[in-house]
């Protein structure tokens, strides 16, 4: 686990480049290698986290045998002794124990090819001599992050402050603007900074000799695709645990402390549950509460879960002064980030690297065996006959307000108001801060924009279109593996945890335990209002009874009860008239929502948080006030 930076043309001198590696060092604090052909213009950069393989053998850049492949890494690949066996069977030889050497001796032997044989997280840059190729890839699911330029020349890094600090002028992409107001995050290729495109999860970019740049999909998430009967439910439910803990005892190589992020939810609770029985000393356990309001607090299923398994494990509790993270936050997420969720996940994840380096997480279980209430709202809204749709749409608004998205009106309200759509919209209005951008924004910058306006709804229609499920439930999966997941969940759980130079690892997002489970049907996804209940099935045994029977909390702050009480006047003054999105915010819009927060009459926590984060951004930027210069 690492940060890598690469830049092929140009040149870039040594103190650039320790400007460069400054940018990465929170990445990658042990160590620094850098690789450099200035007659070929080939600089390569590599912070390390030493994980696997702690000696100078595991250093990166890392070679080949005649020391044509260079290459750096960033990840974890769980299936390198595998690999291993088989390029050594066809006569290389390994110097060091390390998961990296896979990946130039499989260039070596499979070239481009080498990216399918891949199980991990990862996003790698390989330097080919012979050929004079630059190959970058990024994981199947998009667990690490992978940016680039093509700006004077060919730039890539773990974040955009490394491609800065290598001389890319800094300006605004104005055309992400709509994806944050409508999702909180940006999707690939798009970023908030000109001239930068992200790299899309499970996409290859290659540069040839000629400067000439392509960029392939390798994978892509598919869900209902079994083209033969299923097995059967017995069957299934042996083969899911058996799948979920292979993943497990993966994850668990390490030459450094490991431990676990302990919620008390069914995921987490899982994951320990078997790290307790893989593991031959007591797992290490770290959970996060809150003290304002109990709607958010877990430390109770946490304790419970870490007392069944025998774990040791330390408790840490946010307060609302925690806000004073949230500009180092924007820097480590190389701009605003809607999911206030980050605060808690940055925190947890500083107190944790105190003991351990690495930690298992639960993340990609709601995600892959169905664990959100919304998934099954979407697919029973898809039962309803639209004219009755049409009528609960209309019916809604005489629902009475609600002080909080998570009453139970609040809920109501939600989902009735967007029944009448079809799915792809209705999934757009749910999963939205604001489902139509164009209202927030000033009309001139909406003009300037163009069809820019209404991108995100089209790209999320466009991944409905694209997707293979043939059933309602399938299609949500393979929705929100395409969209919340890589965008937002990962992207939190990379930045957070990478700041503070935690690995974090996710067994339920584990190739081949994908590849079964989303193919099962979705009848063992969910029965009636039971969600992940295959999941709970196969590991009954496992799961202390509470916390199999309790409901989804989810992993939030309390956001509306902080800005109406103790961040009310930080709130009011950070987005009071000087704030410096109105240069492409409608103000009236804005003041409207605060102060229907601040009277009780809705809930905009969330929304208020996004629009924070955005004004910081431009803040810490120093960033013009006229939106045409911006655009």
């Amino acid at each position: 686990m690492c940060g890598i930076f690469g830049q092929v043309g140009g040149f870039l001198d040594e103190s650039t480049l320790d400007r460069v590696g400054q940018s990465l060092r929170h990445r990658g604090p042990d160590a620094e290698g850098r690789f450099v052909d200035a007659a070929a213009n080939v600089f390569l950069l590599h912070r390390r986290l030493r994980i696997i393989d702690l000696s100078e053998r595991g250093a990166q850049p890392m070679t080949n045998q005649d020391g044509s492949v260079e290459v750096i890494f960033n990840g974890e690949i769980y299936n390198h002794h595998a690999l291993r066996r088989e390029l050594e069977a066809l006569g290389h030889v390994f110097r060091s124990r390390s998961d990296t050497e896979v990946l130039v001796h499989g260039w070596t032997a499979w070239g481009p090819s080498l990216v399918q044989r891949l199980d991990g997280m990862f996003a790698f840059g390989i330097w080919d001599r012979r050929t004079e190729t630059l190959c970058l890839a990024r994981d199947r699911i998009g667990k690490k992050p992978l940016y680039y330029s093509e700006a004077g020349a060919l730039r890539f890094g773990s974040n955009i402050a490394s491609l800065h600090a290598a001389g890319l002028p800094e300006g605004i992409a104005l055309d992400g603007l709509p994806f944050y107001l409508a999702y909180g995050w940006i999707p690939p290729p798009h970023t908030f900074h000109a001239g930068v495109s992200q790299l899309a999860p499970g996409q290859m970019l290659v540069r040839t000799r000629d400067g000439a740049i392509a960029i392939s999909t390798y994978f892509e998430p598919h869900f209902g695709e079994a083209s033969g009967p299923p097995d059967s439910l017995p069957v299934a439910t042996k083969r899911v645990r058996q799948l979920v803990t292979d993943a497990v005892e993966r994850r668990l190589e390490s030459d450094v402390p490991l431990g676990a992020f302990l919620s008390g939810g069914i995921d987490s609770t899982i994951i320990v549950g078997l790290m307790s029985k893989l593991m031959t000393q007591p797992v290490r356990t770290f959970s996060i509460g809150f003290t304002e309001d109990p709607r958010f607090d877990e430390t109770d299923y946490a304790r419970l879960a870490a007392q069944s398994f025998g774990c040791e494990h330390t408790e840490f509790t946010l307060e609302p002064n925690s806000f004073d993270l949230v500009e180092t936050l924007i820097q480590h997420h190389d701009g605003p980030f809607g999911d206030s969720s980050a605060i808690p996940t940055f925190v947890v994840s500083a107190l944790t690297r105190k003991q351990v380096t690495v930690a298992l997480t639960g993340d990609g279980g709601d995600e892959l065996f169905c664990g959100y209430e919304r998934f099954l709202a979407a697919e029973a809204a898809e039962r309803i006959p639209l004219w009755m749709r049409e009528t609960l749409a209309t019916a809604s608004a005489a629902l009475p307000p609600s002080s909080s998205d998570r009453s139970l009106f609040g809920k109501a309200r939600r989902f009735l108001g967007a029944s009448e759509l079809p799915m792809a919209d209705r999934m757009a209005r749910w999963n939205s801060f604001f489902p139509r951008p164009r209202q927030l924004l000033r009309g001139d910058v909406a003009v300037t924009l163009g069809a820019a306006v209404d991108q995100p709804l089209a790209w999320q229609r466009q991944i409905f279109s694209h997707g293979l499920g043939h059933t309602p439930l399938s299609r949500i999966l393979e929705h929100n593996f395409r969209t919340y997941l890589p965008n937002d969940l990962l992207v939190k759980a990379d930045r957070t945890s990478m700041a503070h130079g935690l690995e974090l690892r996710s067994p339920f997002l584990d190739s081949t335990l994908f590849a079964y489970v989303s193919q099962l049907p979705p009848s063992y996804l969910r029965r009636r209002t039971t969600t992940k209940w295959i999941l709970k099935r196969a590991f009954a045994d496992l799961l202390p009874a509470k916390i199999r029977s309790r409901g989804k909390m989810g992993f939030g702050v309390p956001l509306a009860v902080w800005f109406r009480s103790s961040l009310r006047g930080y709130l009011q003054d950070m987005l009071g008239p000087s704030a410096r999105m109105y240069a492409y915010l409608d103000r009236a819009r804005v003041t409207h929502l605060i102060d229907e927060h601040m009277a009780e009459r809705a809930d905009h926590g969330q929304r208020l948080w996004a629009l924070l984060m955005l004004e910081l951004w431009l803040r810490g930027r120093g960033a013009q006030s006229s939106a045409a210069e911006a655009a």
